[in-house]
């Protein structure tokens, strides 16, 4: 089980629920919410991480509020100020970076949903820091964060789903050809015969456990890869 934590975030604090690596010290992972916000569902995936050996972080975005409504969860998430949400994130990162239990001075970064397009904006945002990015059934939906993907440094492995109205496949074939036109070590996954949110096991009406593992299985996969 891990613990809340506080870090420094451009002058301010920030908030986030942290679990350290089974047995002692492994590398840093960030873990970006879903629109609903940092709910029990993202503290198990940060323990899931944790188990696996990594030193996980999710940062709270909404800096307290959350909800089991998808309309709140809509106007959280359009509400979300943009340039705040990525100071947290790269404090997140700093303090992960610098925490005891975290081996090496990169990091992956994982999210969902909406935290599936803040880590790939991250991702452009620090270079320096993030070595491997894993987004699942997210793309960029803010006007304000259109990323510049020529900034990117590191692996991408994506997981979508087939069965996507909010970001459907044909989304991640666009995103998926302007990574390659720039020589970008890509691969944005469409799971078969799922619903977005595929992966959230504590919504059962769309929760799928054999794709859920294959992505799991992929993105720990990489992580270990990239970061060592």
């Amino acid at each position: 089980m891990g613990e809340i934590v506080s870090f420094p975030s451009n002058g301010s604090t920030a908030q986030g629920y942290l679990a350290t690596a089974a047995g002692g010290s492994g590398p840093g992972v960030i873990v970006i919410q879903e629109w609903w916000g940092l709910v029990p569902h993202i503290e198990s995936v940060v323990d899931r991480f944790a188990a696996e050996g990594f030193t996980a972080l999710a940062p709270d975005l909404y800096h307290g509020q959350k909800t089991t409504e998808p309309d709140e969860a809509g106007k959280l998430m359009m509400a979300l100020n943009m340039g705040q949400a990525a100071r947290d994130i790269s404090g997140a990162i700093d303090h992960l970076v610098a925490h005891n239990t975290v081996s090496g001075a990169h990091v992956g970064i994982v999210g969902y949903c909406m935290g599936g397009g803040l880590a790939l904006y991250a991702a452009t945002l620090r270079p320096d820091a993030i070595k491997a990015c894993a987004p699942y059934y997210g793309l960029i939906p803010w006007p304000d964060a259109q990323p510049d993907w020529s900034r990117l440094d590191c692996v991408i492995r994506g997981h979508y789903a087939e069965n996507d109205g909010s970001f459907p496949p044909a989304a991640v074939a666009e995103l998926q050809s302007t990574l390659t036109g720039l020589g970008k070590d890509a691969l944005l996954t469409v799971h078969p015969g799922v619903d977005h949110a595929f992966f959230n096991d504590a919504r059962p009406e769309v929760y799928n456990a054999e794709q859920s593992a294959a992505a799991f299985a992929d993105t720990v996969e990489l992580f270990r890869t990239a970061l060592g």
